[in-house]
Formats: C-alpha cells, structure tokens, sequence
C-alpha cells in the first residue's frame, strides 16, 4: 500500500487549486484524475475577480494574463422590448474589474504546471477515484489494476456524482431547468458582451469566445434538446444577428443543472469541497470561483495540522463552517432567480420588466460585487515551505 499525507480525488478547480496550496506548504500531496488530460467541452470557465486576485497573491497572475481569454465588463439583458446592462463590473474596485472567460483546460494546466515545481506534488493522470476506504483511496491505475493509497486526509473534489462522499447526508434543492449547450460561429459585427436572452417561454445564454459564442438553450426540467433541428428557429427567434448561421449547429450536449449540498462536509479522514460538497445553478456562472474559494480556506486551516501530523475532525468542520455562509448566501440568490425568473418564463409566462433594474444602482453594485467577490473573499495564508524559498 502507498502512503501519502494527502490525497485528492478529482484535478479540477478545487482539486488543482488544494494540491498546489498545500504542496506550497511542504505537505506530501497525491491527485488522481481519471482523464487523460482536462480537455472538455462546456466546462465552466468565468474565472471571477476572486480567483484573478487570488492567482495574483501566489505570482501566477502575469502567466494567467497570458492565456487566451476575454474580458466581460458588462452583463446584457434582451427582452422582446429592453436591452439593458444588469451588470457592470467595471465599477468593481481593485485589479480586476472584470470577469474573464478562459477555457477551464488552460486554467487546469496552469495550476498543474505551477504545482508540479514542487517535488512533494504528485499528479496522476487516468487514476480513477472507487471509493474511500477509511484510511485512504482505493483507485484504478491506468492499467485497469485496482490500488490503495493510504493517507492522513483524503479530498473529494471529484465533482457533484462524487463516489467519495457516499454515505453523507444531501439536501436537494432542485432546479426548474436543464440547458443544452453547443456552439456556432461569430463574426466581427455581432455584440461584444454575454447576452441574457428571456423571451416569452424560451431563454438563452450567449458567451463571445472570440471566434465562436457558447450558447445556452434552457428548457424545463427533462424536456429534450439535443435535437439541433427542434433547437435552430428557437435560436433564429430569440438571437435574429445569428439566424443565418443556425443551419451549423451539429451536436448539443445537456447539462443536468442540480442545487445541492452536503449537510455534513466530513467523516473522520475525508472532507468534501467544491461541487462534491455543494453542486451549483450555472446561474451567476460561480462554480469555479467558490470551488477555489473552498480550496484555499480548507488549505489554510489544514496544512498546519498536515505537517504536524495532528488532523482531526474539528479541523474539518472548521473548513465547513468557514464556507458554509457563502455557499448557503449564492445558493439562495441562484434559488430566487430560478424560482422567480426562470421558472415563470419557462412555463410561458412574459419575462420581468429587466428595465428597472437599471433604475436602482445600489442593488446593482451590491449584486455585482456579490458574484464578483463572495460573501467572505479568501485569500491565501499558507506560507512557502522553506526548502522552497
């Protein structure tokens, strides 16, 4: 059997991020991955001005400026009748007023690369997370043969159908919609910020990628929308500048949007973060940014504890009720918009007068901020181990 200090289940956000922070600290740090490499389509990739400053505190921000991504300052809205900004975050103050879109397989290298400097950080690639054994991690090698690695901690960050928290106690929320994702082209002409499309019974998401948009069609729960044929005049309808174009959409893949989470986070050796703890509404595009969020707090109460070889149940909760007000605060504000916005327009009710949201900037600038920052913003505590410096 292996033996490491910590072991994590899952080299997304939340994984990578753990991995590189306590790494920096000098713990003995295991990640299993179960993909060859972090290549997928439609992952959430709103990298939020919590991360970039976050990215900053550990000197990774100039290599992150470098990636190819795009900067949104400003939130639209369409109706049949307003176009209005609901969000502007150019009035945000620090570094980053803005978010930025980048394509989460660049940000996942990135962290990985960052990580690897660090001799104590291993990252192990088609290595499949079973289960947790008590002590540890019983996974699939490469091979297809079946391992254990023991450790003081093991992290499920392996995603919101995590097999590492089975057992633990899961509040639903549900959630009135699914989403179909695909893609078509963009050219020179069409707009420049995200578009919130609500019509009469049908909604959309529009994200410039440059050289394409990520669209979002949402239906009810269950409906189907993996047929482009039925898919194509709804988007001709709600986005006229793309009508043209809609004969090119070839392939759609669904997203199954859940709201849940964990009513207890932790077992003695296991603690669940990001989606493995509490799947989020694609509304608000935060899932990223609070799974970072959870990262960097769990490293920042845990990696003392690690290195002293004395972890308990009690330095777990402390990660729990340290990010449990914020989790609960943004699933709560995606709940209402779902509930109050999304829900009535998709059973064919007219969508809200969006106009009026213009006519009251202090809740405006409270929102932005919200979904910008967090409800607590974390930042990094965790030191540079010494043989590092």
């Amino acid at each position: 059997m292996e033996e490491t200090t910590c072991v994590i289940a899952g080299g997304g956000p939340a994984g990578m991020m753990l991995g590189l922070l306590l790494a920096r600290a000098g713990v003995k740090v295991v990640v299993l991955e179960k993909h060859a490499d972090f290549l997928r389509d439609f992952r959430g990739d709103t990298v939020h001005p919590s991360t970039l400053e976050i990215l900053d505190e550990l000197g990774l921000g100039a290599r992150f400026a470098g990636l190819p991504q795009r900067h949104a300052r400003k939130i639209t809205a369409v109706t049949d009748t307003d176009t209005v900004t609901i969000g502007d975050l150019s009035q945000l103050r620090g570094r980053h007023p803005y978010i930025a879109f980048v394509p989460q397989w660049d940000f996942l290298d990135l962290l990985a690369e960052a990580a690897r400097a660090f001799p104590n950080f291993d990252l192990r690639m088609r290595c499949e997370a079973l289960s947790f054994t008590g002590d540890g991690v019983l996974y699939r090698d490469p091979e297809g043969a079946e391992r254990r690695i023991r450790a003081d901690l093991t992290v499920a960050a392996d995603g919101r159908s995590s097999v590492l928290r089975a057992g633990l106690p899961l509040r639903e929320h549900g959630a009135p919609m699914d989403v179909g994702w695909f893609r078509l082209p963009r050219v020179p002409d069409d707009p420049e910020d995200p578009i919130l499309r609500l019509g009469t019974g049908k909604m959309m998401v529009a994200i410039n990628r440059e050289t394409y948009w990520q669209l979002g069609y949402i239906v009810p729960k269950g409906d189907p929308v993996e047929d482009p044929e039925t898919v194509r005049p709804h988007v001709a309808k709600l986005l006229p500048f793309l009508a043209g174009r809609v004969a090119e959409i070839d392939a759609i893949s669904r997203l199954t949007v859940q709201v849940n989470r964990l009513r207890r986070w932790h077992r003695p050796g296991l603690l669940c973060i990001g989606d493995a703890a509490h799947a989020m509404s694609p509304v608000l595009g935060v899932g990223i940014n609070l799974a970072v969020q959870d990262a960097v707090a769990a490293a920042n109460l845990l990696y003392r504890p690690l290195l002293e070889g004395n972890l308990s149940s009690r330095h777990l909760a402390a990660v729990q009720r340290r990010r449990t007000p914020a989790t609960v605060v943004i699933q709560r504000l995606q709940l209402t918009i779902q509930d109050r916005v999304i829900a009535p327009a998709l059973e064919g009710a007219s969508p809200p007068p969006v106009r009026y949201l213009s006519y009251v900037r202090p809740l405006q600038r409270a929102a932005v901020s919200l979904i910008a920052k967090g409800l607590r913003p974390e930042h990094v505590q965790v030191p540079l181990a010494p043989a590092e410096r």
